[in-house]
C-alpha cells in the first residue's frame, strides 16, 4: 500500500469522524440531548450513521476531550452540560441522523411532495374534513363586521366560542366560569404559554413513554429536564408514576388521557384517581391535552373533570376535527392562572386569538353539522382501523391494542425489524412513516411504528413495507454471517 493510499484512507476516516461529531453537536444544539442524557451506544450509533464502531469511538473520545461528554466506566457516554452550543432547532446534518428525532416526522410530513404517502402524519386527509361547512363558514365571515375582519382580538378571545366551549365542558360535568377559559392560536401555543408561565430552564417534567413527539420537541426548546413514564393500556404505569413523582418532584406532567397519542389507549378511572393523588402529594401540575376527545364513542375518564381544574389544566384545539389550516386552541385552568397566561399571550402575540378563526370555528360548532361530521368520522375511522389492521397482519405488523376511537394504530413490528431503518427506506420511496423511537424518551420503542389509518389506505403502503422488510431481513441475515 503506497503512501498516497494511506493518506487518502486517513482523510476519509477523519471526514467520517467529523461527521459523527457534527451529528452529536447538532443533537446538543437542538437539546434533543440534554445534560445527563446517555449517548447512543457505540455499536448502535455506528449502525445509525453508517460508519465503523472505531469511527464512533474516535468521535466520542474527541468530544470527551472538548468537555461536551464524559465516559462512565461500564455505563457509556453522557452529556456533561459544559460548553453546550447555543440552542438550535434547525435540521441536523443528514436524513439518516434525523430518523429518530422528534422533529423528523413533522418536517417530512409537512414538506412532503403532494404525491407522497403520509401514513406517519398526525392529521386526517383533507377530503375527510368538513369542507362544505368550512366554505359556508367563510361565506358567512365575509358578511361579518369590519371589526371581526380587521381588528385584533380581545385578550381572552371570542366570547361566542368561549360560551360554546363552556357549554361543552358542562355536558361532561366540568363546571367552569368564563374567567377560566382562554383562547389561543393553537394547541401547541397553549402548551408553550403554560411552559413559559409555570416552568424555568432545568425544571423536571414528566411525559408518557411513548408520547406525542412534539411534546418532547417543545419541552427541549424550553430547556427542561424530561422524564418518561411507561404507558400501559389503562394509562401511565401507576407504580412508576408514583415513584418518579416522589423521587424527582416534577413540576409538570403532560398527557393525552382520551385516545392517547400514539397508543390509542384510554385512561381508566382507577388510574386517573391514583395519578391525581400522586400529583397532589408532590404539588405537581397536570396538563391534559384533549385534542382527540371528540373521536371517542363515549368519554373515558378525564383528569380535568375529576380534579375540577384545581391542579389540572385542560388544553385542546380543532386541527384534528375541523381544519389544521384554521388554527384555534384553548386553555381551561384556574382563574388566577388564566390572568397570568393572558399577559403572556399579549406579550408574545399581542391580543388574543384571531377573531376570524374563532368566529369560523364557533359558527361550525353552533350548528348541527359538527355533530353529524364527527359521527361520520367515527364510523369511517372504525372501519379504517379494522381494514388497515387486517392489511398489516400478513406482514407480521400487529396493533399493540385496538383503540376505541381515533385514527392511530400503535403497532409491533416483526422481530429484528428496526422502525427507524424501515422509515428511512420508505422515505426513499416517498412514503413518510412514524418510527417508534420518535415517540419514546427512553428510546425503547424501536420495534414499534405508528400508523394513521386514514392515511394508510393506498395499496402502495403495503408494497413498500413488504419491500423494505424483505431488504432489512436480508441485510440482517447477511450481517450475521454463516451459522
Amino acid at each position: 500500500m503506497n503512501s498516497n493510499t494511506i493518506e487518502d484512507m486517513a482523510e476519509v476516516r477523519q471526514t467520517r469522524t467529523a461527521t459523527v461529531m457534527a451529528a452529536i453537536r447538532g443533537r446538543l444544539a437542538a437539546r434533543t440531548l440534554a445534560p445527563g442524557d446517555r449517548l447512543p451506544s457505540i455499536r448502535r450509533f455506528a449502525a445509525l450513521m453508517g460508519v465503523s464502531p472505531a469511527t464512533v469511538v474516535e468521535a466520542y473520545d474527541r468530544l470527551v476531550a472538548e468537555g461536551l461528554i464524559r465516559a462512565r466506566q461500564g455505563s457509556g457516554f453522557y452529556v456533561t452540560g459544559g460548553g453546550l452550543p447555543p440552542l438550535s432547532l434547525a435540521q441536523a446534518e443528514t436524513a439518516r441522523e434525523r430518523a429518530v428525532d422528534p422533529f423528523w416526522v413533522s418536517r417530512q410530513s409537512l414538506d412532503a411532495d403532494p404525491a407522497a404517502l403520509k401514513p406517519g402524519c398526525g392529521w386526517l386527509p383533507a377530503d375527510w374534513m368538513p369542507g362544505d361547512a368550512l366554505r359556508r363558514g367563510f361565506r358567512a365571515l365575509a358578511r361579518s363586521s369590519d371589526a371581526v375582519l380587521a381588528d385584533y382580538g380581545g385578550t381572552l378571545g371570542s366570547p361566542v366560542l368561549r360560551r360554546l366551549l363552556l357549554g361543552r365542558f358542562a355536558e361532561e360535568g366540568l363546571s367552569t366560569g368564563p374567567e377560566q377559559l382562554l383562547l389561543t392560536g393553537s394547541g401547541t401555543q397553549a402548551l408553550d404559554l403554560i411552559c413559559r408561565f409555570l416552568l424555568r430552564p432545568g425544571d423536571t417534567v414528566l411525559v408518557d413513554d411513548p408520547c406525542y413527539f412534539n411534546f418532547q420537541a417543545l419541552l427541549r426548546a424550553h430547556q427542561l429536564r424530561v422524564l418518561g413514564v411507561p404507558y400501559t393500556p389503562t394509562g401511565p404505569d401507576v407504580a412508576a408514576f408514583e415513584a418518579l413523582a416522589a423521587r424527582e418532584r416534577p413540576r409538570l406532567y403532560i398527557t393525552n388521557s382520551g385516545l392517547h397519542n400514539p397508543t390509542g389507549a384510554s385512561l381508566t378511572p382507577q388510574t386517573a384517581y391514583r395519578v391525581l393523588s400522586a400529583a397532589a402529594a408532590c404539588a405537581m401540575t397536570i396538563v391534559e391535552d384533549e385534542i382527540f376527545a371528540d373521536f371517542e364513542p363515549e368519554p373515558s375518564a378525564r383528569l380535568a373533570v375529576l380534579d375540577g381544574l384545581d391542579r389540572v389544566i385542560r388544553i385542546g384545539s380543532f386541527s384534528k376535527t375541523l381544519s389544521a389550516s384554521v388554527r384555534c386552541g384553548y386553555i381551561a385552568a384556574r382563574a388566577d392562572w388564566i390572568e397570568g397566561l393572558v399577559d403572556l399571550q399579549v406579550a408574545t402575540s399581542f391580543g388574543g386569538q384571531s377573531p376570524v378563526a374563532a368566529e369560523l370555528v364557533a359558527g361550525i360548532l353552533a350548528g348541527g353539522n359538527y355533530r353529524k361530521h364527527m359521527e361520520e368520522l367515527r364510523r369511517r375511522l372504525a372501519q379504517a382501523r379494522r381494514d388497515v389492521a387486517a392489511r398489516l397482519a400478513p406482514l407480521g405488523i400487529r396493533p399493540w391494542l385496538m383503540p376505541r376511537g381515533g385514527f392511530y394504530l400503535w403497532c409491533h413490528l416483526p422481530d429484528g425489524i428496526e422502525s427507524a431503518e424501515l422509515a428511512r427506506f420508505a422515505l426513499s420511496r416517498e412514503v413518510v412513516l412514524a418510527p417508534g423511537n420518535v415517540f419514546s424518551i427512553s428510546q425503547g420503542a424501536a420495534g414499534f411504528m405508528r400508523f394513521n389509518v386514514a392515511q394508510s389506505r393506498d395499496p402502495r403502503l403495503i408494497e413498500v413495507l413488504r419491500e423494505a422488510m424483505a431488504g432489512l431481513h436480508a441485510g440482517s441475515v447477511a450481517a450475521a454471517g454463516p451459522g
